[in-house]
């Protein structure tokens, strides 16, 4: 091949090399917006599904760790009431309790009260024992406080197969959110002074379900029994109607109580307990009280327990009324002591509180502070024309746990309580003073 043709191939070479060089270096077409547009939608589904499975995981890992130590909290109870002394299928326990108080008021004599300089006394000795024998079932306790003692539960009962179970003796009466009312406190709420919480009646009460719906149905003869005390009537741990010691006043006789729950699940951890709660009873008049003629008392009251994950939000409102001739007050007997309340009134009552685990510290299983309020806002005036003034509790406090030992630090302020301040025959009645003044408690509890 000559010069020019050389050069004729080279150059033909040349130009194939470059026009292979443009097209390699060349960009891909464009995506269209509407596609990008896909992609973006399509990478936020993938994050929000990633999202969602990270929040589930989290979940279900919080959920399994709450219920490990629910069952390591359980477990621990179970090993206490299997090393309790036992007779047969009798199994035996009690508990031991003191308080320290400062108060700031001057003592006037009420109950287990202290004083504006502080003070540690002994609360309450007590002996329980628990019976189970195949489908029988029992509890009774006794307790001992400074200067009177008494029962506070006796009844034998029967587990039937449904899981329904029936109590004969003294025992709970069914009536409003828990056994305790709303509360969490060693106070309680205002409705146990009035005897509408913790209350130890003689009769017989059957409980059962319908489907998930709670039920509890009761008859009882008569309050709860006196004890032994300083006085006639009011040697007992709940707050009942009764005679003074001159023989004067009413007794309960025939109440009839109703009480329905139904659990609601909103969510996972997050439930209600939604329920009513009602009773009627014939109140006996001894000793010619004011005119002479028997009366009725009756009682409603709507609650609700809500549970969001480890808070509670316990609610409720009730409405009483001791109907008798007469009078706007009547005489009522607890912690060997008379007092006058309100024949009739309505108790707001609400408790926050919030249960925390606490593994990492030794001495404390678990720890649950709270706060708390309830008044008994009254209808009634004394026989001057003053209409009565309400009874208010505020409480704000902690309840420390830890093997047998149950400790309540708690600050109450009230301006109608008998056990924080003032008059302690007339803070549930008239309370025509209604100052406010506060006590603060410490309560030691050893249970065994």
């Amino acid at each position: 091949m000559n010069h020019w043709g050389r050069t004729a191939v080279t150059g033909l070479l040349l130009a194939g090399l470059v026009s292979s060089s443009q097209a390699q270096s060349r960009p891909e077409p464009e995506e269209s917006v509407e596609q990008l547009q896909e992609k973006v939608r399509d990478l936020n589904r993938q994050l929000e599904e990633a999202k969602k499975a990270l929040a589930e995981s989290q979940k279900e890992d919080q959920q399994a760790e709450q219920e490990a130590s629910q069952a390591e909290t359980m477990q621990q109870e179970l090993d206490r009431i299997e090393a309790s002394p036992k007779i047969g299928p009798i199994t035996f326990g009690g508990a031991i309790r003191a308080n320290y108080i400062y108060g700031d008021y001057v003592d006037t004599g009420g109950p287990s009260r202290g004083s504006d300089g502080g003070n540690f006394e002994l609360d309450t000795f007590r002996i329980n024992a628990d019976l189970l024998y195949g489908n029988i079932v029992g509890k009774a306790e006794y307790r001992w406080y400074n200067g009177y003692n008494f029962f506070h539960t006796a009844w034998l009962g029967y587990n039937f197969e449904d899981d329904s179970q029936v109590q004969v003796g003294l025992n709970r009466v069914p009536f409003g959110a828990g056994p305790y009312g709303v509360s969490q406190s060693w106070f309680f709420d205002q409705s146990y002074y009035v005897g509408l919480a913790d209350d130890m009646d003689l009769g017989i009460k059957y409980l059962f379900n319908l489907g998930d719906t709670e039920l509890a149905l009761a008859y009882y003869y008569s309050a709860q029994p006196n004890g032994l005390g300083y006085t006639d009537h009011a040697a007992r741990y709940d707050s009942d109607m009764v005679r003074n010691d001159e023989g004067v006043g009413y007794e309960e006789r025939n109440q009839v109580n109703a009480r329905i729950i139904q659990p609601i699940e909103w969510d996972e951890g997050i439930t209600t307990d939604l329920g009513a709660s009602f009773q009627i009873g014939q109140l006996i008049n001894k000793g010619d009280a004011d005119e002479g003629e028997d009366g009725t008392a009756y009682a409603t009251a709507v609650h609700a327990v809500n549970q969001i994950h480890n808070w509670k939000l316990a609610l409720q409102l009730t409405y009483y009324n001791y109907d008798i001739d007469g009078s706007d007050l009547i005489n009522r007997g607890f912690y060997d002591f008379y007092a006058d309340i309100a024949t009739e009134g309505w108790i707001p009552a609400v408790s926050l509180s919030y249960y925390k685990e606490t593994p990492d510290i030794l001495w404390l299983d678990y720890v649950i502070p709270y706060i708390e309020y309830s008044s008994i806002m009254k209808n009634g005036e004394t026989a001057d024309g003053a209409s009565f003034k309400d009874s208010d509790l505020f409480t704000i406090g902690a309840a420390w746990a830890h093997n047998g030992w149950y400790i309540y630090t708690e600050y109450a302020y009230s301006n109608g309580n008998s056990f924080v301040g003032g008059d302690p025959y007339n803070n549930f009645g008239a309370n025509l003073d209604a100052t406010w003044e506060g006590r603060f408690n410490i309560n030691f509890g050893y249970y065994f």
